[in-house]
C-alpha cells in the first residue's frame, strides 16, 4: 500500500501535467460529479502508474496523427483507496452502486492503472458523446450503442466520437468497460489486482 501523500516519491507513477498530447481536468477535485462535491479534499491525483501513463501518451500520438488538432482530457486518473471507500459508502444500496467497484475488490483507478478520458477538439471543446461523464444511465453503456443508435437515443455523430476514443485508448494498450464510455484499464486487471500495490 501506498499513501498518496507519497506518490510523487515513487518512480513507479508519472504526473499527468507532463504526458504529451494530454489535458487534464479531474472532475472529483472540484463539484462538477455525480456528488456535486469535492472528493478528492485537496489531496493530488493527476498521477498514473508509469506503465499507464505511457499508454495514454501513445493513445495521444495516434489521435493527434489521425485527427490533427485533438487531445485527450483526462477526466479522473489515480483514486486513492480512502476515496474509493467513501463514494462507495454513499452509494452502496443504490442503483448507482454497480458503477463503482467494492472497496474489497478494489478500484483499477487506486493502482493508477485505470483513466477516465474524453477528446477534446481543436477548438479545446469536449466532443459530444451523446450522455456525460459519470452520467449514470443506459445511454452512457457501450454495449448499448448500436440499439441506441437505431432507437435514436444517440445520433451517429455521437457514436463516432465515442468509436474515435474506444480506437485511441486500444492503441495505447487500453480496453474498456460495457457501462461507461469514458472509462479504461491498461492492462490485465487481475494481474493489477494481484501484482500492484493500492494507492490510499
Amino acid at each position: 500500500m501506498i499513501r498518496c501523500e507519497e506518490i510523487a516519491n515513487h518512480a513507479a507513477f508519472r504526473r499527468l501535467a507532463a504526458l504529451r498530447g494530454v489535458a487534464h481536468d479531474l472532475r472529483y477535485a472540484g463539484s462538477n460529479n455525480f456528488a456535486r462535491r469535492d472528493l478528492y479534499l485537496g489531496l493530488d491525483c493527476a498521477w498514473l502508474r508509469a506503465e499507464a501513463a505511457a499508454g495514454l501518451e501513445a493513445a495521444a500520438g495516434w489521435l493527434a496523427r489521425e485527427h490533427p488538432g485533438c487531445r485527450l482530457l483526462v477526466l479522473d486518473a489515480l483514486r486513492p483507496q480512502r476515496v474509493q471507500d467513501a463514494i462507495w459508502a454513499d452509494v452502496a444500496g443504490t442503483p448507482m452502486a454497480a458503477y463503482f467497484a467494492e472497496p474489497e475488490r478494489g478500484s483499477i483507478h487506486s493502482f493508477g492503472m485505470a483513466v477516465d478520458v474524453t477528446v477534446l477538439d481543436p477548438q479545446g471543446r469536449e466532443f459530444d458523446m451523446g450522455s456525460g461523464f459519470d452520467e449514470m444511465s443506459p445511454r452512457s453503456h457501450p454495449s448499448l450503442e448500436a440499439e441506441h443508435l437505431v432507437q435514436g437515443l444517440l445520433t451517429a455523430a455521437q457514436v463516432a466520437g465515442r468509436r474515435l476514443l474506444y480506437a485511441a485508448m486500444a492503441h495505447g494498450g487500453f480496453h474498456g468497460i460495457a457501462t461507461e464510455w469514458w472509462h479504461f484499464d491498461h492492462g490485465d486487471r487481475d494481474a493489477v489486482r494481484r501484482d500492484l500495490p493500492r494507492v490510499y
